[in-house]
């Protein structure tokens, strides 16, 4: 990144918008306008925003992500991951901007038993993955050269996600069943964010996720033991394994989708093992509970 570096975020509110926010590089100035200012599915909108800060990269870290409701609300996940992206892509290359697409695992099957590099077939179970498929085509035929990068189980100290899912269940319940047949990578948005600015400037497919692999249910056991060992939750409670067959939703998920980041290390480094990441998110969860109620 340069000093004249004019970075505009969609998404800004979001998990990624604000990881990146906080990792931003020095010398880069960053816009970041809330959701209510802008709205990226309003063509009229995202041509005056761009217009007006005259960015050099557009980051799009907004995206429609409820997986389950996207069944039955397929309007807005294409709307929100396809219509929009290609509004944001366009405006970019008319401002001669580098354009951001971040994208999902989930445009794979899970069929596979080795790690998906980006070149491998997509094949998405489902309209959450489908639009973020054509998210990325709408990113590449709008703006020609985007930066494509995809991720999967994105988590932070902030939002709405799995950790705090599990954080207030394990406090709530005498049990947990997670399911233990879906195995993928959580990933930190913070070293997502990370990774948005050490490959800005690059353009192609890339993936990127924390190091290591996991089920949901190995996910949400090192959730509970690291939450206990600094003191954010106090009793342990049985977490039992499930399979995919005893939770059924309305989106069917892959069983496998960890994905392949040589290409993206060999640019940025390897990425910290997701427990290591989870462990930070931890503690700042800790550290927010504790500024909170002592304010």
């Amino acid at each position: 990144m340069t000093a004249t570096t004019i970075a505009l975020i969609a998404g800004a509110g979001g998990q990624l918008g604000r990881a990146l926010q906080e990792t931003a590089p020095p010398g880069t100035s960053v816009i970041a306008p809330p959701e209510a200012d802008f709205d990226i599915t309003d063509p009229d909108t995202v041509e005056r925003i761009v217009a007006e800060h005259r960015p050099t990269i557009v980051i799009n870290a907004a995206a429609y992500t409820a997986v389950d409701k996207a069944e039955t609300d397929a309007a807005t996940a294409q709307r929100v991951n396809v219509n929009a992206v290609g509004l944001l892509a366009s405006a970019a290359r008319h401002a001669g901007a580098a354009f951001v697409q971040v994208s999902t695992d989930f445009i794979f099957d899970g069929t596979a038993s080795s790690p998906y590099p980006p070149t491998a077939a997509p094949n998405p179970l489902g309209v959450y993955g489908r639009t973020k498929l054509e998210g990325e085509q709408a990113a590449i035929d709008l703006h020609g050269a985007p930066l494509i990068l995809r991720t999967a189980w994105v988590y932070a100290a902030q939002g709405n996600n799995f950790v705090h899912t599990m954080l207030r269940l394990m406090r709530d319940r005498p049990e947990l069943r997670v399911v233990g047949d879906q195995i993928g990578t959580p990933t930190h948005a913070a070293g997502l964010a990370r990774a948005v600015w050490a490959l800005s400037g690059h353009t192609g497919t890339f993936h990127w996720t924390d190091a290591g692999t996991a089920s949901w249910y190995d996910f949400a056991v090192a959730i509970h033991e690291e939450a206990i060992a600094i003191g954010l939750l106090e009793n342990a409670i049985p977490i039992i394994p499930i399979r995919t067959s005893d939770y059924p939703t309305p989106a069917q998920r892959p069983a496998y989708s960890v994905l392949d980041k040589s290409a993206t290390w060999a640019i940025t480094g390897p990425a910290a093992h997701w427990r290591t990441e989870l462990r930070l998110c931890l503690a700042a969860i800790k550290d927010a509970a504790i500024k909170k109620a002592i304010s």
